[in-house]
């Protein structure tokens, strides 16, 4: 292999040096007690090359130092080993450093070769890290497919990752190093670290929980692999106008990502469409239809100090060169010609693309077939080559564990299934048994409608074969339902299981002996636990229930005769007449018909049945799941479900973003332990009074604030003082997470200011920048009306003098994972407020909280562990409990629901048009009526109205004893140790993918 780099010449000049270049390790011994991995030089965590430099003219001459070794007919891993054991590693020095980013801004050209602007530097220092992680990112895999280690690859339609620069070279311990290279050659390297553009490979939560784990695996040693798609336009970037939110095509591939390599020699076949045919031996072969192919896009994830880099593998889609149709293209029809090129690739054009038409639905679950197969056919490449010539299909789920994160991967179920039986040639029992063994489902939401289904008719359309499957994994479901309750009918031990066969010949023999007396509420059952949704059920199962069937059409004369005896139905001339009369006048009224509901794939029963393990994502969350979500299959699988909370890695959310924060942790509890072992956080617990600590920890809190004042004026031109308290909400905006809530109470705290004396105002309240960030998906229409509001709101409140810095509200446009980098160290109040049980867990909350930010909540997702963690006193909460929520919504219902007069009032000021023309009648209207699509106040704002604003004067409180604040503030850094998303992968890797780390020699 060639390498490259610069050396100084004594003229000034730049002559350009060839050397040979080969890797080796350099040995060191980590420990994980006591001073764990610190002490760690940067240099030893890479495998370095020895550089052996000639000086030469502009000319280029390369010459590969593998090519002698490779004539010698010696196994490649022996003559790997022994051209490591010949090398030398040298320190990564700034000096060396430069030469490596000077090399790439002159031989890896992205720009014109005049000027070293910033974002050249960018690509350049990006790329001298990337050779880095490479020679690592090597050796991880080679290590792995050597030893054959049992994987977890880890599913998601989201990698919300952010920057990866500062976050790279943070884990290899080159931050200093990187900085004074940079400085050498005229550059800053934060300036030029705000050059990378943000992956827009996420929107929220999910995305960024995905991205953490790979973090923590890479740290801990895991051996494992991200699978997502490679989105060319993201979600949208949002620009704010007076209009509200705006959509445009985000633009981060603009200029290629330097941190990915494609790999040409990765790619499989995907096909949509088509049919389905039987041959003479009964074996499935689906064929014609369209045909694309996805191609591997991989990403270095580094570990925090530890040689371990793994990948996350995007895919990008394309068509195979031969579908362009040239002769229509010279024929003038170029649209055409492109026409299978484009289909194609749009597949990873948009992430999310807009549901509303069918065209939509079909993008959508195209992407998700392809993430599913493409990652399947490469993990299952990979399971053949590691095996030889000996592939045992029963040891698939000794080395490989499918994580599915939420239900946009199911797919990888049937799709399983059909590689196993039509590729490989298992039978069903088999085939069913690797993947059942292999698959596992985390859950996310208890909101239904987040809850996927498919319609059938399209899957039918589009992925024919899949269908055939789910119908028979569908049919496993009913058998194995109506099995175990007859058997924990007679007092048979649930566990006990039978061929497919003997389940057919004991139901039929527990049907005669008992009867179907509860045959309603068998079936009842079955429908709700079932994959299949409004589909009927077969005949081979139907003649074991009684069933009444019933027309939705026709109604019969007897029937009309009981129901509507005493309506009468007046004619033209007046007379009354009964409806018996009626119908032997043979003027019968027909009820309107009936509309057929749609047929429906429920992918979330499919992740449940298909895998063998289901696990929430907060302690709540998982007890929603088991109680309530699927509950049918708790009772008949309690073994599958566990909880598994949430956690963040405190590398990107501590360590990197909040420098000030870090270096006060490390100092008070003695060392960088806490970076990786994140229970040294609690020793903070005993100094949280300490005054030294106090006036450390707002120092450190109001640098932090003084750069977001910065962001703000940059992004929104409003001037906001860093003395005034920062509260912060930011996420993705929905109803539940009920944005609104604050900004009415943002509303009545402004118009109570607007009654009060100056005076009055300063003594009653603190001064507060009230800080929102999220975006609302494009198509939903009452998420952008409460963005359009936040900003009306902040366009008359920070105009108005009698307020002045009193109250300031600032919505931040297009926030993403660099923005929160930001926002989060300079936070003192967090609101995290959704409405109770309808958070699966959240993960904002968990780094507010790790970097000294108080929250103000209820006790929904993990909201009530941190809560536990950090102190009842160190937690501002109000609103009705999750229990409780139904029972509200039924009273309101019933009209038994009395709004608080503060409510009212807030509701009125709005509708006075003090900010602006719109009535917001339709954001409004959402909160009043008792029944009815889109009214009702279906998310408790009203009712929690008067709790969260007698919160928020505690808040204020509070805030006045700058003492109290500030340990209130250590105290949750402190107590936020558990919610280090290490610890969670620990628990996936033990309890769920029975995965071991793999430290490298």
């Amino acid at each position: 292999m060639a390498t490259w780099r610069y050396s100084p010449m004594p003229s000034g000049t730049e002559a350009v040096s060839s050397c040979n270049a080969v890797a080796r390790f350099a040995d060191f011994s980590r420990g994980r007690n006591g001073g764990g991995r610190r002490g760690i030089r940067a240099d030893r965590l890479m495998l370095m090359r020895k550089w052996q430099l000639r000086p030469m003219k502009r000319s280029l001459s390369v010459r590969n130092a593998s090519s002698e070794q490779q004539r010698k007919a010696k196994d490649p891993i022996t003559q790997q080993e022994e051209s490591l054991g010949r090398c030398n590693h040298f320190p990564p020095d700034a000096s060396s450093i430069a030469s490596s980013i000077k090399h790439h801004a002159e031989f890896t050209p992205l720009f014109s070769p005049e000027k070293f602007e910033p974002s050249k530097a960018f690509f350049a220092t990006a790329q001298s890290v990337r050779d880095a992680l490479i020679i690592n990112w090597n050796a991880t895999y080679d290590c792995y497919e050597r030893l054959n280690v049992k994987q977890a690859y880890y599913l998601s339609m989201e990698f919300l990752q952010g920057r990866a620069l500062l976050n790279a070279i943070g884990n290899l311990g080159l931050t200093g190093a990187y900085a004074d290279a940079l400085s050498k050659l005229g550059h800053n390297l934060e300036k030029i670290a705000a050059q990378e553009p943000d992956a827009a490979l996420g929107n929220g939560g999910l995305g960024r929980l995905a991205s953490c784990f790979l973090d923590s695996l890479a740290t801990l040693n895991y051996p494992a692999w991200g699978y997502g798609l490679r989105y060319k336009y993201g979600l949208f970037k949002q620009r704010i106008t007076k209009d509200g939110q705006e959509e445009v095509a985000e633009d981060w591939l603009e200029m290629s990502n330097p941190w990915e390599i494609m790999r040409n020699d990765v790619a499989y076949p995907i096909k949509f469409y088509g049919k389905v045919l039987t041959d003479s031996d009964g074996k499935k072969h689906w064929i014609g239809g369209e045909d694309i192919k996805a191609v591997a896009y991989d990403v270095p994830i580094p570990g925090y100090e530890t040689k371990t880099t793994i990948s996350l593998r995007l895919w990008s889609t394309k068509a195979p060169s031969g579908e362009f149709g040239l002769s229509v293209f010279n024929s003038g029809k170029h649209t055409q010609a492109a026409e299978a090129l484009y289909n194609a690739e749009k597949i990873c054009h948009v992430l999310y693309p807009g549901d509303e038409s069918l065209e939509g639905k079909t993008l959508r679950l195209k992407q998700q077939y392809t993430l599913c197969s493409a990652s399947l056919q490469d993990i299952i490449a990979r399971f053949e080559r590691r095996s030889g010539t000996k592939i045992r299909w029963e040891e698939f789920p000794e080395k490989v564990a499918v994580q599915m994160n939420d239900t946009h991967p199911t797919l990888c179920i049937p799709e399983l299934m059909r590689i196993l039986i039509d590729v490989k040639g298992l039978r069903w029992k088999e085939a069913w048994n690797i993947t059942q063994r292999t698959v596992a489902y985390t859950n996310h939401t208890v909101l239904p409608e987040a809850l996927e289904k498919w319609s059938l008719e399209l899957m039918q359309k589009l992925l024919p074969r899949h269908v055939e499957i789910i119908e028979m994994i569908d049919e496993e479901v009913r058998w194995n339902t109506y099995i175990r309750q007859k058997l924990q009918f007679f007092g048979i031990p649930i566990l006990i299981r039978f061929a497919f066969d003997l389940y057919l010949q004991l139901v039929r023999t527990i049907v005669s002996e008992c009867g179907t007396a509860d045959s309603n509420l068998l079936e009842k059952k079955l429908k709700q636990m079932r994959i299949l949704e409004n589909v009927e059920l077969p005949p081979a199962f139907s003649d074991l229930l009684v069933k009444r069937k019933a027309s939705p059409v026709a109604v019969s004369t007897d029937e009309l005769d009981e129901s509507e005896d005493d309506e009468e139905l007046k004619p033209a001339d007046g007379k009354s007449k009964s409806v018996k009369e009626c119908i032997k006048g043979k003027k019968k009224k027909i009820p309107e018909p009936v509309p057929e509901p749609p047929k429906l794939v429920r992918m979330a029963n499919l992740c449940v049945v298909g895998g063998h393990a289901v696990n929430g994502v907060a302690a709540i969350h998982s007890e929603i799941v088991k109680d309530e979500v699927f509950n049918d299959f708790y009772q008949l699988w309690p073994e599958k479900f566990q909880n598994k909370t949430n956690g963040v890695t405190p590398r990107r959310w501590i360590r990197f973003c909040n420098p000030d924060l870090s270096k006060i942790i490390t100092s008070w509890t003695g060392s960088e332990d806490w970076v990786l072992n994140t229970e040294k956080l609690s020793k903070l617990r005993q100094f949280a009074d300490n005054e030294d600590l106090q006036a450390q920890w707002r120092t450190a809190k109001r640098n932090n604030k003084l750069k977001v004042a910065s962001l703000i004026k940059e992004r929104t031109g409003y001037i906001v003082s860093p003395d005034s308290m920062f509260d912060i909400q930011v996420k993705r905006i929905h109803e539940y997470k009920r944005q609104l809530l604050n900004i009415l109470g943002i509303v009545y705290r402004y118009k109570m200011m607007k009654e009060m004396s100056a005076s009055e105002r300063n003594k009653k309240y603190v001064p507060r920048v009230c800080i929102f960030g999220g975006k609302a998906f494009a198509t939903y229409v009452q998420a952008k009306r409460i963005v359009k509001f936040i900003t009306d709101v902040g366009a008359t409140v920070n105009h108005d003098p009698d307020i002045g810095d009193l109250l300031k509200v600032i919505f931040v446009p297009d926030y993403n994972v660099s923005v929160a980098e930001l926002l989060i160290p300079a936070s003192e109040l967090s609101q995290h407020i959704s409405t109770a049980g309808m958070e699966a867990s959240g993960t904002s909350n968990m780094k507010f909280a790790m970097n000294g930010c108080i929250l103000i909540g209820t006790l929904d997702g993990a909201n009530v562990e941190i809560r536990e963690e950090v102190g009842e006193d160190n937690f501002f909460l109000f609103g009705a409990r999750a229990n409780e929520i139904a029972g509200l919504r039924k009273e309101r219902a019933q009209g038994k629901f009395v709004p608080d007069p503060r409510f009212e009032e807030v509701k009125k000021f709005v509708r006075s048009g003090v900010f602006g023309s719109s009535s917001y009648n339709e954001l409004l209207g959402a909160l009043e009526g008792n029944e009815g699509f889109g009214r009702a106040d279906y998310f408790l704002v009203g009712k929690d109205f008067p709790s969260y604003i007698d919160c928020q004067a505690k808040v204020d409180e509070a805030y006045k004893d700058r003492k109290r604040w500030t340990r209130m503030s250590i105290m949750n850094t402190a107590g936020s140790y558990n919610f280090s998303s290490d610890r969670t992968i620990h628990e996936y890797a033990r309890d769920i993918w029975n995965i071991k780390p793999v430290e490298l020699p």
